[in-house]
């Protein structure tokens, strides 16, 4: 793990933070829950949310998916972002506990789901498994990394189309 120089800022859960600042990097730790790691390549901004709860009918409580992602996607818009550059990647939506309802894999199906709705390409993810992660994400430049807290081999790294430069997610 390297050192980063700058501030760092965490995102717990029912937040989000944006930045266009290029030394800034963005953390959480995430279970269950799903982080979306947004980047406009081209206004080099981004952000990262933290939400814990799928969606249910008529939530819009920021730790539901969809308010939560709006959100995001609205703070994005407000610093000059524009909808058609934003790229994501989704960490998250782990099994936690076995015998209970998955509410993991419905928090990463109802991210997926929002980005698609939203036409938002979805650059690369790590979705599901039962192991926590530590996800830290730098949004000027929208390099991202993960650290699996148990076993590395239990999530593997799924990339769904090709990365341009900064699309990549680091394992650390």
């Amino acid at each position: 793990m390297t050192a980063h120089e700058g501030p760092v800022m965490h995102v717990i859960q029912g937040e989000h933070r944006v930045s266009d600042r290029p030394d800034i990097m963005l953390t959480t730790v995430l279970g269950s829950c799903v982080s979306a790691c947004l980047h406009d390549p081209n206004r080099r901004i981004g952000g990262m949310n933290h939400f814990l709860l799928p969606d249910v009918p008529g939530a819009r409580d920021i730790r539901h998916a969809s308010a939560a992602m709006e959100q995001l996607v609205n703070s994005l818009l407000k610093m000059g972002g524009r909808r058609e550059d934003i790229v994501a990647k989704l960490f998250g939506g782990a099994r936690m506990l076995q015998g209970l309802p998955d509410i993991g894999q419905r928090n990463a199906e109802a991210a997926l789901a929002f980005l698609s709705g939203e036409g938002i390409a979805v650059r690369a993810h790590s979705l599901g498994g039962t192991q926590a992660r530590r996800v830290r994400f730098w949004p000027g430049s929208g390099r991202a990394q993960q650290m699996v807290l148990s076993d590395p081999h239990d999530v593997p790294l799924t990339r769904p189309a090709p990365l341009p430069a900064g699309g990549s997610i680091d394992l650390f």
